[in-house]
């Protein structure tokens, strides 16, 4: 799907709507993760908010099922000052027959100023944005099998703060490629930002077959794809968006592809562990592992609701302009 460059950014380079990572210069990444940096210290302070959104209204519309996106989606926003609206759209009037257009049409009417969006199908974030007033801010958290461009700015947030610099790493995705949003999008901020290398490692029926065609390199094979890499990036199963036989068993997957210290050691001794979440221990991972010094998980959620706080402050700041104007 193309996403024309307009659409996110305002015509002076600013951030507009965060809908993908694709097609962003490495100016607006950098500006996101050195924004994170400089909230990263309010969950320090005393009083855990800052005044910067005080007064606006923002909508978690989320019409898939999250608990870790959403809620730090929401304490971003509170910890920004704005108010937020939690949707659950499962019980909304969309269940009941209202189009989305019209749903969205009476949230304009609440005064709304961002939409916060997860949805199922592959574009819904950009179709909300091209139909949304100008005055309106949009962020994806996640859409089908396409983006989830918040989770991959957390994820280069994390690896910035470990090692500072992205252009001597060695980056392996590992898992489900295929249906994985949040690997299209690592792999976008990782070739903008710089990185060596980006390597999938993955079984055959969980590899697009154009993958290639985003600068990466393609290995089935675990523990060749390990060797030497500095960062570890471990992706879950996505069984619910299978519809076919994808592989002979969990257990089989676990013994080719599952991270084990023993695999782990295959990469560079200093490497860091990551993973999205929700963590599938004993499938993708073992728990040695992902509770071991070397994993980064935890912090990854740390992480996210600086990030998150970045980039709304980012384009409603944008978007105040915009509203002036009008």
């Amino acid at each position: 799907m193309s996403y024309r460059h307009n659409l996110q950014l305002t015509a002076d380079k600013k951030l507009r709507h965060f809908l993908t990572i694709e097609g962003l210069p490495r100016a607006v990444l950098t500006e996101v993760l050195d924004t994170a940096e400089s909230f990263s210290s309010v969950a320090d302070q005393a009083v855990k908010k800052v005044p910067i959104l005080r007064g606006k209204t923002i909508v978690n519309l989320f019409f898939e099922n999250s608990t870790r996106t959403r809620t730090t989606f929401e304490l971003a926003a509170k910890r920004l000052s704005a108010d937020v609206l939690n949707l659950n759209v499962s019980v909304s009037a969309t269940s009941k027959g209202e189009s989305l257009l019209d749903t969205l049409s009476n949230l304009e009417a609440m005064q709304s100023d961002m939409f916060v969006v997860r949805h199922n199908k592959s574009g819904a974030a950009q179709f909300i944005a091209q139909n949304a007033p100008a005055h309106i801010s949009v962020i994806n958290a996640g859409d089908g099998c396409h983006a989830h461009p918040t989770q991959a700015m957390l994820d280069m947030f994390t690896i910035r703060r470990h090692f500072e610099d992205f252009y001597p790493l060695k980056v392996a995705i590992v898992g489900d490629i295929l249906h994985s949003r949040v690997a299209r999008s690592q792999i976008h901020a990782l070739t903008t930002l710089g990185a060596n290398e980006v390597r999938v490692i993955a079984p055959k029926t969980l590899i697009p077959t154009d993958i290639q065609t985003m600068g990466v390199h393609v290995f089935h094979d675990l523990k060749r794809g390990l060797e030497d890499v500095d960062v570890v990036i471990i992706l879950r199963l996505q069984k619910e968006r299978m519809d076919g036989a994808f592989l002979p068993s969990e257990k089989e997957y676990f013994h080719t592809y599952g991270l084990t210290q023993e695999k782990l050691a295959f990469a560079k001794p200093d490497a860091i562990v990551m993973h999205p979440g929700p963590i599938n221990r004993g499938v993708e991972i073992e728990s040695i592992v992902a509770d071991g010094p070397r994993s980064l998980i935890l912090k990854q959620v740390t992480n996210g609701i600086a990030v998150r706080m970045a980039i709304m402050s980012m384009a409603m700041g944008s978007y105040s302009a915009a509203r002036e104007e009008t």
